[in-house]
């Protein structure tokens, strides 16, 4: 977790500096080719997958720079249909509440297919 913390902390002084410089900065995520995923975001997608065996959509993403502190979760599902926005959440952390331990953040976008 320190390591993380410093890569973290090391991201950030980076985009001040980018920042006071006039330049632009991308959204503070890392990119990577869209082909590699963590294992983190390999496992929470198949945790998602058959929680949400109808979800239309998924995504999971690392947001801590590889480290597995925070996620971002895309998810859109017709089990989501009928329920408000704080109740999809709760359907998602109860489905990762043995991951979500051992994370320091998560942020959760939940979306009922529009078809």
């Amino acid at each position: 977790m320190l390591a993380c913390n410093r890569s973290l902390n090391s991201a950030v002084v980076s985009a001040l500096r980018l920042l006071r410089s006039n330049q632009t900065a991308v959204t503070g995520q890392l990119e990577r080719p869209l082909s590699t995923q963590t294992d983190g975001e390999v496992r929470i997608a198949k945790i998602l997958k058959e929680k949400f065996p109808s979800a239309s959509s998924l995504k999971v993403v690392d947001i801590s720079g590889g480290c597995g502190a925070m996620y971002e979760i895309h998810i859109e599902s017709s089990e989501f249909k009928g329920k408000r926005t704080v109740q999809q959440h709760q359907l998602v952390n109860q489905a990762l509440k043995d991951e979500i331990q051992s994370m320091h953040g998560l942020r959760i976008f939940t979306d009922v297919p529009k078809h």
